[in-house]
């Protein structure tokens, strides 16, 4: 059997200050956001080109949005994860785990976001 798609199409990371974690993102990473009301939630999606691979995801702020440290995982790719980690750092991002390698499938480094959200990059160098 063939794969016809990467199994994950969308990802929601909770922010309850939306605002200030969509701001985070943006100084981190550099990403840019389209604004979304689904009440009672409010999303800050990823700008994202649907025709590359990769999936596409959200900030979200709403009742049962709450940040955590412990189950899914969500890695975040990079050029370099030691540049990245430096990135995060100055925009109020928490380091928890500097560039380790995984042998041929790159690099990885994990970060707390300014929500609390433990989360993950990858680079292959």
């Amino acid at each position: 059997m063939s794969i016809e798609y990467n199994p994950v199409g969308w990802f929601e990371i909770p922010s309850p200050d939306l605002e200030k974690n969509q701001q985070f993102f943006q100084q981190a990473f550099g990403f840019e956001f389209e604004a979304l009301d689904m009440p009672p939630y409010k999303m800050a999606m990823f700008a994202a080109d649907h025709s590359k691979p990769g999936s596409a995801g959200a900030l979200v702020q709403g009742p049962d949005a709450e940040p955590a440290t412990v189950g899914v995982t969500i890695y975040f790719g990079c050029a370099e994860v030691s540049a990245q980690l430096e990135k995060i750092a100055a925009a109020g991002g928490t380091v928890l785990v500097e560039k380790m390698s995984i042998g041929e499938h790159g690099f990885i480094g994990m970060f707390l976001d300014v929500a609390g959200n433990k989360l993950g990059l990858h680079s292959m160098s």
